[in-house]
């Protein structure tokens, strides 16, 4: 029998970051090549999905000089930009990924479609953006005011970017998607496994599970609860710049392993968190091109703001951020990383808000 550890974290309010979730989302979002989105359902082609509306791109912050980027012979033209987002709920209702809670997970996900290779970039929760009406804040504020619309308004109107499809996930599924793959690989260590192991138990007391600590340290395969609790790791060196790294190397270790794993597999998987995911995906499109995952890799990953132009501090209110130094030279590094685009000019709106953001900020961080 598996043994349930009690740790001595704090026992108080217990939040879990529903992060950990999004990297089973992924498993589906990478087979995709083209998306039609659709309406409100919740059975397609034997994927369980609830989708959204179809919106206008002004209504998400898609300017029309981002747009002329993604028309034919456009520098995003040939690449398919997905936000991914997991939700601060402990709830296993789709309804709480309408709006309410914060996304304390967010991740961009660009695929060249005609290679197949694929970049990741984490949105650092705490980054001072803004979050839609002229109001700076923690960019995971964004989705608690409107929901997936407004989390990738946010996204578009503060980065230049012409994201249209969205997942969010909320609480439960992870590990029993991963242990429905057979577990994943991971290098775990001497600095995270007993935060690991703690996570664990905290996990496994919302669940109502039990939980088997890791005893070693060191390259191995990990269980679904194992793999959760690695993503919520925060307090070792990088805190949570480091967790972000994690998400995205959880995230690479399913992708690999959907690979060895035939479509049946996969959408068994998907279906064992499909009542815990909101999209504006269209099922039957993500179900036929479930059979040329082997294609899609995963060749780049980073975070944003970029490490060398990004600095911390608390911004009176607001509390402790994360200050893109100059938000137009970190978007000048963002195009050139996920599209290669060697001559982008940031827009006119992404300029004032760098403006903003620098009066904001400078006077209590002195950069």
């Amino acid at each position: 029998m598996a043994n349930r550890k009690k740790s001595g974290a704090k026992s108080g309010k217990i939040v879990i970051f529903v992060i950990e979730f999004l990297v089973i989302a992924v498993l589906l979002f990478v087979l995709i090549k083209f998306v039609i989105p659709a309406t409100r359902t919740t059975e397609s082609g034997g994927l369980n999905v609830v989708k959204i509306d179809e919106t206008k791109p002004e209504e998400i912050g898609i300017s029309q000089e981002v747009q002329k980027m993604s028309e034919d012979g456009g520098t995003m033209s040939e690449y398919l930009n997905i936000a991914l987002f997991g939700i601060d709920s402990t709830s296993t209702s789709v309804s709480s990924l309408e709006k309410g809670f914060r996304s304390d997970c967010i991740m961009i996900c660009s695929i060249n479609q005609t290679t197949g290779d694929i970049k990741l970039c984490s949105v650092y929760r705490d980054t001072y953006l803004n979050t839609g009406k002229d109001t700076y804040q923690k960019c995971n504020a964004a989705y608690a005011l409107g929901g997936g619309n407004a989390a990738v308004s946010m996204l578009n109107s503060n980065l230049d970017l012409d994201i249209t499809n969205w997942m969010a996930v909320s609480y439960r599924g992870l590990a029993d998607a991963i242990d429905s793959l057979g577990g994943i690989y991971l290098d775990v260590d001497e600095a995270e496994i007993g935060h690991l192991n703690a996570y664990q138990s905290a996990i496994a007391d919302v669940l109502k599970e039990e939980y088997i600590p890791l005893s070693e340290t060191g390259y191995q395969k990990v269980n679904g609860l194992q793999a959760a609790a690695y993503c919520r790791i925060r307090y070792t060196a990088g805190d949570d710049f480091k967790r972000a790294e994690r998400q995205r190397e959880v995230l690479q270790a399913i992708i690999n392993t959907a690979k060895g794993a035939n479509s049946d597999k996969l959408v068994e998987t998907f279906n064992k968190v499909s009542g815990s995911v909101l999209t504006s995906i269209d099922g039957d499109t993500l179900l036929s091109m479930v059979k040329n995952i082997a294609k899609y890799k995963v060749v780049d990953e980073g975070g944003f703001p970029d490490e060398s132009m990004r600095t911390t501090g608390t911004i009176g209110a607001k509390g402790s951020c994360v200050i893109p130094t100059s938000l137009s030279s970190n978007a000048i590094w963002l195009h050139k990383f996920l599209f290669g685009d060697e001559n982008y000019v940031p827009s006119e709106t992404l300029e004032a808000y760098s403006s903003v953001i620098y009066s904001d900020t400078s006077k209590y961080v002195g950069y």
